[in-house]
């Protein structure tokens, strides 16, 4: 089936019809993408349309995904592209990729892979991540590296807020609360947001009272820090495809850091009763995989489906990935003028998340690619 057929004014017409789920209560019978953008006005020419059919959702989020990064640290062009196109094929049309060392500007020009939002390079403590992957430095120079990241993103930057430090044998926190505060508002001062990687407990009062807009993993959330998170409106991307991998890590690190492995242990024990007691008490949740460094692309179905396993209403799960990630990264849904980036299934994904394993068809930019 060809998208590129040409109304009587020569414009490319595609008609999508079936249940267009414009909202979670929202519904359609179809739309129409002329030359790339979504209308509901049947359009000149739209008999000669070419049509797909089925159940369609705005294109689904990444919100923690990192295109042009694998274990080792930035990949060639080839190879990143290769990990666009595989996020594309699930499904995924817009990324939050949240840290990477690899320039990726390019992808902005390709109307065949995902758009993406960039927090630029990750910022670690000297020798506190993993190598090559992030600027490391010391406390003193976080503000200017923040501003710097700030002005290379897309309004968001990415700081590593704890990792095991091998002299305490364990996960602490990376900076002191002075330097987060000043960091962050500088951030904010050039209209970017800030969001932290923490898996363990230690770090995250400082950086939620510090101002920070999202937390990336939040397996340390406690019954003392929820409340903080839910008052100031902190919204969490628990990446639980990626905490499954905790156990191997744990067993991996446990003869030479044996605290370590047994927090990591914990952290993942206690992951879905973290994630549910955070929903529960109003903390927005989104979807994120982290796929690049250990972890594969493509995996956004499956991290709806675990946030669906730890709790979070069906529905809502779907939200985490489709309208309401969309409307927290100020990037349009299914909406009139807005690209026309969707995904189109043979059955309600509403009714049963496992649905978006599975695509029909991608839409991208107007133009069906699977």
């Amino acid at each position: 089936m060809s998208d590129q057929v040409r109304g009587r004014d020569g414009q490319r017409v595609l008609r999508v019809k079936g249940r267009v789920l414009v909202g979670p209560d929202e519904v359609r019978d179809e739309l129409w993408a002329v030359d790339g953008l979504i209308t509901y006005e049947r359009p000149p020419g739209a008999d000669h349309a070419s049509v797909v059919t089925g159940w369609v959702l705005p294109g689904l989020v990444d919100a923690h995904c990192h295109v042009g990064l694998d274990r080792h640290g930035p990949v060639d062009a080839a190879t990143a592209e290769k990990q666009a196109l595989t996020d594309r094929e699930a499904g995924t049309l817009l990324i939050r990729d949240a840290g990477s060392p690899s320039d990726t500007r390019w992808i902005d020009d390709r109307e065949d892979l995902p758009k993406i939002i960039r927090a630029g390079r990750h910022i670690a403590r000297t020798r506190r991540y993993i190598r090559n992957y992030a600027h490391e430095i010391e406390p003193g120079d976080l503000v200017a590296y923040v501003a710097q990241e700030a002005r290379r993103g897309d309004g968001w930057v990415k700081l590593v807020g704890d990792w095991i430090d091998r002299d305490a044998g364990d996960l602490t926190a990376c900076w002191p609360r002075g330097e987060v505060e000043a960091a962050i508002a500088e951030a904010h001062r050039l209209g970017a947001r800030v969001t932290a990687h923490c898996f363990a407990e230690a770090a995250l009062r400082d950086l939620v009272e510090a101002g920070i807009d999202c937390i990336e993993h939040a397996t340390g959330l406690t019954e003392e820090t929820i409340p903080l998170f839910a008052e100031r409106g902190v919204a969490i991307v628990p990446t639980l495809v990626n905490i499954a991998t905790f156990p191997d890590l744990a067993a991996g690190g446990e003869a030479k850091f044996p605290r370590w492995s047994a927090h990591m242990r914990q952290l993942y024990e206690r992951r879905y009763d973290t994630v549910r007691a955070a929903y529960d008490a109003g903390i927005p949740v989104y979807v994120g995989t982290d796929a690049g460094g250990s972890l594969a692309h493509g995996l956004v179905a499956g991290e709806v489906a675990e946030l669906v396993k730890a709790g979070i209403p069906a529905l809502e799960a779907l939200s985490a990935t489709a309208w309401g990630a969309r409307r927290w990264l100020g990037r349009p849904g299914l909406e009139e003028g807005a690209p026309a980036d969707l995904v189109v299934y043979e059955a309600d994904p509403r009714a049963d998340v496992r649905v978006l394993a599975a695509p029909r068809h991608i839409v991208l930019n107007g133009r069906v690619i699977g």
